[in-house]
């Protein structure tokens, strides 16, 4: 397994680590629920380091992007982010990412970790533009400083106001005179910070946030995985794959509706305007019990879906899921069943947003 440059931290901290994405990454350090109140009320700090970055750099990279990318690239600005997939011709989900704009003939693209390899090949395979596609995952890491207290605890190390770097916006600035690229972006529903530098610099500052402010806590994959659920961000493999699409997972906000030609743009304009035959709904459970991934969903005995995502919600204190639902059975109020251990659990079908984003311009 890979490990990133904070491995021998986390070990020190007493986390525990699994295996995630070829990576030996920590899923904990005290418990999952800890963490995720932590993040919800006050701040926390993780490795994201695994994380992929691909740069389009050349002469038409903005026509490259655009071409790959199922949201708006012509109409960015630079130094702002955009959120989108790379789809296949079927539209079907190569993955999703962040397109951070840094000029016109310079992109980078923050893809995820188990697809880095796949993501540099797809855009490679479909590059007829005067662009080089540069993977240089290896050579950067990234921490995310996620909470109410974000800004509070990063503008202790750098003279550039916070405020001014928008959500979903980035900037490239010092902190404590070591240059980063600072993002007003996350994965948990909460203000805060990604931030990317070389190792030794992310070493440097993963340290000096912890020591400097002793509320702030590590945190590991577990919590982020429950804090993302509870506001309905996707996860690669759950609620996107090769055979769900972005229309499918309910996230049309990330598809330019006025685009015509990007990969897969036939499909997923087409189940725009006719609606798909299913869709991703929460799902809230109405027994005891935890809803977990690839649980099948039932309507009277015939199986109409299944849980993509389950959990207990930390922060709405009760068993809720996300799952992807035949119609016309996903509408909000019905009554399904969910096969747990042999037994037919009752759900309902509900909003799938279950707790309301805390973010700066939301």
């Amino acid at each position: 397994m890979k490990k990133t440059v904070l491995h021998d931290a986390h070990i020190k901290l007493g986390a525990k680590m699994v295996e995630f994405a070829g990576y030996d990454m920590p899923i904990q350090y005290t418990t999952i629920t800890d963490e995720h109140e932590a993040v919800r009320t006050e701040a926390g700090l993780f490795d994201v380091s695994h994380m992929g970055e691909i740069y389009v750099v050349g002469s038409e990279a903005t026509e490259f992007v655009d071409y790959v990318f199922t949201n708006n690239v012509v109409n960015m600005k630079n130094q702002s982010i955009n959120y989108g997939f790379l789809c296949y011709p079927d539209g079907g989900v190569v993955d999703d990412l962040l397109v951070y704009k840094i000029s016109d003939t310079v992109y980078l693209l923050v893809v995820n970790a188990s697809n880095i390899e796949k993501d540099f090949n797809w855009l490679n395979q479909n590059n007829t533009f005067d662009v080089e596609i540069i993977n240089k995952s290896d050579e950067i890491s990234e921490i995310a400083l996620q909470g109410p207290k974000a800004e509070t605890f990063l503008q202790y190390f750098t003279q550039t106001p916070l405020e001014t770097i928008g959500f979903f916006t980035f900037a490239e600035i010092d902190l404590q005179s070591r240059p980063f690229l600072v993002s007003r972006t996350g994965y948990t529903g909460e203000d805060g910070f990604e931030i990317y530098g070389d190792h030794r610099d992310i070493y440097m500052l993963w340290h000096a946030l912890l020591e400097h402010h002793p509320t702030l806590k590590p945190i590991g994959l577990g919590a982020r995985d429950t804090l993302r659920f509870e506001v309905a961000l996707p996860l690669y493999g759950n609620e996107l794959s090769p055979e769900i699409t972005p229309v499918e997972a309910g996230l049309t906000f990330a598809i330019d509706k006025t685009k015509k030609h990007f990969i897969g743009a036939s499909v997923l304009h087409e189940q725009l305007m006719n609606k798909p035959s299913r869709k991703i709904v929460g799902l809230d459970l109405l027994s005891k019990g935890i809803l977990r991934h690839g649980y099948q969903v039932l309507h009277e005995d015939t199986v109409v879906g299944h849980v993509t995502t389950g959990y207990y919600g930390p922060s709405v204190q009760s068993s809720i899921a996300m799952a992807l639902i035949d119609k016309p059975h996903g509408k909000i109020g019905n009554q399904l069943h969910v096969m747990v251990r042999n037994k037919r659990l009752p759900v309902a079908v509900r909003n799938k947003k279950f707790y309301d984003k805390n973010t700066k311009g939301k």
